[in-house]
């Protein structure tokens, strides 16, 4: 209830605060809008920029020049660790 009557307050001195200053708040409007639009558009463009630079970095990492898949290497890895976690087991 506190919230919804600070709110209603906050509202109409807003609106008395426009009306009485409307043209102060006009011309502060109207060196915001630009400035917020320049930096929103330009946060877009790197935003944008950003994710075609990921987009053309991940098409280069994959090589299928090789013959040799992911799944393979993984697995081989794995087989590898087998080998060392029984290795040291053993030598305990």
């Amino acid at each position: 209830m506190k919230t919804l009557v600070g709110g209603a307050v906050a509202a109409v001195l807003g609106l008395l605060g426009m009306a009485i200053w409307s043209e102060q708040f006009f011309g502060i409007l109207a060196g915001v809008v630009p400035v917020t639009l320049f930096l929103g558009g330009a946060l877009a463009i790197y935003l944008g920029f950003d994710e075609l630079k990921d987009k053309w970095q991940g098409e280069e990492d994959f090589d299928f020049g090789d013959g040799a898949s992911d799944v393979d290497r993984y697995k081989k890895e794995i087989e590898d660790l087998k080998k060392e976690i029984n290795s040291l087991k053993g030598s305990k």
